[in-house]
């Protein structure tokens, strides 16, 4: 008898390691290496670190917090630019999360390790979390999946894939990709070309930390590929994708290229995204009933609502530069605009995948591109989701898996279809949105609220500012 149960399968407890892949507890890795990476992701998402020889690290290890002073700028500096709220003033300690130690397979003797920004000096009235600093990313998607699972027994798995251009040269006089291919042929990967040989050392040094990898293929646009990484809890997702993406430009670096998550820079092809695919799993039986929508659980159905309902105020965060919204648009399989779901639909934002599989249905979010700071983007998409499943939201948007998109549907067909909104069309919009919807703000908090949106218009001012389009490009791939 056919059975619809077809993919690997995967659940929360499963994935403390990746059956397969060399697992090493921290204090094993540090024997294996001469220099530890303390990195962070800052709110414009750059990644970065200070290195530290092994013998002193190990001395900060024995310290009663560990970690390293880092100036509160940090998380709104861009370039050499403080955003609005921040200051030269004031230190944060960022305390380091041996959980997240990976070796750095890139770079020989070294290993990379993410971290809490916390106040160095306990804060008042909060005997709770006097320590807790609200702007920290990691901190905030930490606290929305201990919500999860503490008011409804609700977890998530989370696997990522990451687009990314390899190209000879990148200057004021344009980009050189390493060459022109399809998708998925065969030329882009024979055994000796350039892309090949990257693509198989990322993938070794990434197995070597203990990243499990599930495929790699070439993409459409010119020098493109993909890689996509098993599902993890998402704190450690997140912690995987920086480490993915560290890996992806180092080894293109070391063969003189260069490797860009940008959005699109070929306006005759597709963009890059970052493609995030999201399982809900509950501990509450009666969150696994099925719900009025089909192939849904209740709790899948309430996640979706929430989600649905708070995208376009999610925007900012998962699409925060200018260059996010020449990807994303209708007609080019990145989402859309029309805030909608659908089965293998990729023309809309959210795509319902393994739909008949329980064991391995997922959604995945097509609206998210390698400009986004991961932990923010599953902060506010898995908190709005847990939202909709606490709040018993009502999914009232129906499944769009017929021959039309919702582009090209009609009023009376989007209306027949509960598609009744849009994303935000450009940055500006976003901010304007992101600030108005009060779920949002409540889930992140004032203060972050404002200081993102003051550190967003610094980086679109810097980015955007006056000069050729071929100087804006190649800013955009020294960022990103």
């Amino acid at each position: 008898m056919a059975t619809s149960s077809y993919a690997v399968q995967y659940v929360p407890s499963s994935q403390q390691s990746t059956p397969g892949t060399p697992h090493l507890e921290p204090l094993e890795v540090l024997n294996h290496v001469k220099f530890v990476r303390v990195q962070w992701v800052d709110l414009i998402n750059n990644i970065r670190f200070r290195v530290l020889p092994i013998e002193y690290f190990k001395k900060v290890l024995k310290t009663s917090r560990p970690g390293i002073s880092v100036a509160k700028v940090a998380l709104g500096l861009v370039y050499l630019h403080a955003a609005d709220g921040f200051s030269p003033i004031g230190e944060y300690l960022y305390v380091v999360d041996l959980s997240s130690l990976k070796i750095c397979g890139y770079a020989p003797g070294h290993a990379s390790v993410m971290g809490w920004f916390q106040e160095k000096v306990p804060k008042p009235f909060r005997p709770l979390d006097f320590f807790t600093v609200d702007l920290c990313p990691r901190t905030i998607l930490k606290k929305v999946l201990e919500d999860a699972k503490k008011t409804s027994g609700v977890e998530f798995l989370v696997g990522f894939e990451t687009e990314f251009i390899l190209l000879w040269k990148a200057d004021a006089s344009g980009v050189l990709p390493v060459d022109m291919h399809g998708w998925s042929n065969s030329q882009a990967l024979y055994t000796g070309h350039q892309g090949s040989i990257v693509l198989e050392e990322i993938v070794q040094a990434l197995t070597e930390a203990g990243v499990e990898v599930q495929m790699y293929h070439s993409e459409a646009a010119p020098g493109q590929y993909e890689l996509i990484t098993g599902p993890l809890p998402p704190l450690e997702a997140a912690d995987a994708l920086i480490h993915t993406r560290e890996t992806i430009y180092n080894i293109a670096n070391k063969y003189k290229m260069r490797a860009t998550l940008a959005p699109r820079l070929f306006a005759d092809s597709c963009g890059s995204a970052a493609h995030t695919h999201m399982s809900v799993h509950s501990s509450d039986p009666k969150l696994r009933e099925p719900s009025t929508t089909p192939n849904l659980t209740k709790a899948e159905a309430g996640f979706l609502a929430g989600v649905l309902r708070h995208l376009p105020a999610l925007t900012l965060l998962t699409l925060p530069t200018d260059a996010s919204y020449a990807r994303m648009v209708d007609g080019a399989w990145s989402g859309g605009t029309y805030v909608s779901w659908g089965t293998d639909n990729r023309e809309a934002p959210v795509r319902l995948t393994n739909e008949v599989d329980p064991g391995s249905r997922n959604f995945e979010l097509k609206t998210v591109d390698g400009t986004a700071n991961p932990y923010l983007v599953l902060a506010g998409v898995l908190g709005t989701g847990h939202i909709g499943i606490q709040d018993e939201y009502e999914l009232k948007a129906k499944n769009c898996n017929g021959i039309l998109p919702a582009a090209l549907m009609t009023e009376e067909q989007r209306k027949e279809f509960g598609v009744d909104s849009r994303l935000p069309l450009n940055l500006e919009q976003a901010r304007v949105v992101f600030q108005q919807d009060e779920v949002v703000s409540s889930l992140f908090g004032s203060e972050f609220v404002e200081k993102f949106v003051s550190v967003n218009k610094v980086l679109s001012e810097e980015l955007e500012k006056d000069a050729p389009p071929a100087v804006k490009q190649q800013r955009l791939v020294d960022m990103y």
